[in-house]
């Protein structure tokens, strides 16, 4: 999982992320999109699939990159657990017998 964080610390990697939330995407595309060259981008999608964010598919002469969601979502309930989690029991409606103290 820290290898996950590390990635996702970097700006650029983020742009690459959040381009491929519309969808399968090529290296050129993205490389067009986070505006860097494909030297960086191999990069930066070297450290993406080695964190596991990114999955990576050969079509023909080209390679097609997309997001990893599973590992996503194992980052959102980490961070959720680090706040302290939600439970039924943090969004439940206050009992109607409980007295509500005010001030007058």
């Amino acid at each position: 999982m820290q290898e996950a964080y590390k990635a996702i610390a970097d700006p650029t990697r983020r742009r690459i992320l959040k381009y491929l939330r519309g969808g399968e995407r090529t290296a050129g595309d993205l490389a067009e999109q986070a505006g860097v060259g494909r030297t960086a981008l191999s990069h930066h999608l070297m450290v993406l699939k080695l964190a596991d964010l990114v999955r990576v598919e050969r079509r023909g002469q080209y390679q097609v990159y997309s997001l990893n969601t599973t590992v996503f979502q194992d980052l959102l309930t980490e961070i959720i657990g680090w706040l302290g989690g939600i439970d039924d029991e943090s969004i439940k409606e206050p009992d109607a017998t409980e007295e509500h103290v005010t001030d007058a």
